[in-house]
C-alpha cells in the first residue's frame, strides 16, 4: 500500500519525518502536516496464545514503556519483509505466517503515514536470526487477558492499542 503524499513544501526535515506547510484556499495560516515512513505493528502469539510485547525507554517521553513490536517501513521493503524484520530484531522471534490485518491512520489531521498492522501466529525464537538483536529493547510475553494488559499504565501506545481492537475485531483475539 503506496503511502499518501502531501504536496506541501518541506520547512523542516530529519532523518525520521519532515514537517510539510501547505497554504490552503480561504485561510490565512498554512495548515502543517508531519510526513513520516509508513510503520508496522505486529501482534504475535506463541503457540501458547500468549501476547509477545517489547519493553523499551522511549526518549520522547522520558520513560520505559511497554509495547507491541513495530518499526518503520524502509525505502524498498515490503511491509510483510518489514514485519518480519521489526519482529526479529525487537524480539528475536520469527513466524512462518504474516497477515495483513489492517492499515491505519496514526492521526489524519496531521500524519501522512499508515500503520501496517500484521498478525503473526506461532511465533518462536529464531534459531538463525535473519537480524541482529536491536539494543535496549527486551521482550515478555503477556499470559493474561489483554483487558488486563490494556489497563497496565505502561502500555498506552495508540498504534498498539489500535493493532489489538484491529486484532480482536478480526477474531484473532479476544479482549
Amino acid at each position: 500500500m503506496p503511502q499518501s503524499k502531501s504536496k506541501g513544501e518541506i520547512i523542516f526535515e530529519t532523518p525520521w519525518f519532515q514537517i510539510l506547510s501547505l497554504r490552503l484556499p480561504g485561510l490565512d495560516q498554512p495548515h502543517y502536516s508531519i510526513q513520516a515512513p509508513d510503520c508496522v505493528v505486529i501482534v504475535a502469539l506463541n503457540p501458547q496464545g500468549h501476547l509477545l510485547l517489547v519493553r523499551q525507554f522511549r526518549p520522547s517521553i522520558g520513560m520505559v514503556t511497554l509495547e507491541l513490536p513495530a518499526g518503520h517501513i524502509e525505502a524498498g521493503e515490503t511491509p510483510e519483509e518489514a514485519a518480519r524484520k521489526e519482529l526479529c530484531e525487537e524480539t528475536g522471534h520469527e513466524a512462518d505466517t504474516f497477515e495483513l490485518l489492517a492499515s491505519l491512520s496514526p492521526s489524519n489531521a496531521r500524519f501522512t503515514n499508515r500503520v501496517l498492522v500484521f498478525f503473526a501466529p506461532n511465533v518462536r525464537l529464531a534459531s538463525h536470526p535473519a537480524y541482529p538483536r536491536e539494543a535496549g529493547v527486551d521482550f515478555a510475553f503477556h499470559k493474561g487477558r489483554i483487558r488486563s494488559l490494556l489497563a497496565k499504565k505502561d502500555f498506552f501506545a495508540a498504534a498498539a492499542c489500535a493493532a489489538l481492537f484491529a486484532a480482536a475485531a478480526k477474531g484473532k483475539i479476544t479482549i
